[in-house]
């Protein structure tokens, strides 16, 4: 029974899979995720097209930066799904109507 002799590894969160703490990244995923969220729901809606594309681009940049200083391959994964969302809500929302139309009178 050599495995009741070794210590236990200590957990230091869900996403950090190999026992450090990533306070960045994590924030980042959570960002991301949010962001992503808001733009799809709003997306529905075509009078939020401003917000819509604002969400998007920063959950974007977000999500990319995130994937750049990402360590953990499930931290990688919640950013794709993120990125993605905030894509396909930036997409949409720039279908309905462009960026600037929103501060130009239009």
């Amino acid at each position: 029974m050599a495995q009741m002799m070794r210590p236990a590894k200590q957990r230091s969160g869900l996403l950090a899979t190999d026992g450090k703490p990533h306070p960045l990244p994590d924030a980042l995923l959570a960002v991301t995720v949010l962001l992503g969220l808001v733009s799809l729901i709003t997306a529905a809606f075509p009078g939020l097209h401003l917000l819509t594309v604002c969400t998007g681009i920063v959950g974007v940049v977000a999500g990319g930066y995130g994937q750049f200083i990402s360590v953990t391959t499930r931290e990688r994964f919640g950013l794709v799904l993120g990125l993605g969302a905030s894509a396909i809500g930036l997409f949409l929302g720039l279908a309905h109507s462009d960026l600037t139309s929103g501060f130009v009178g239009g």
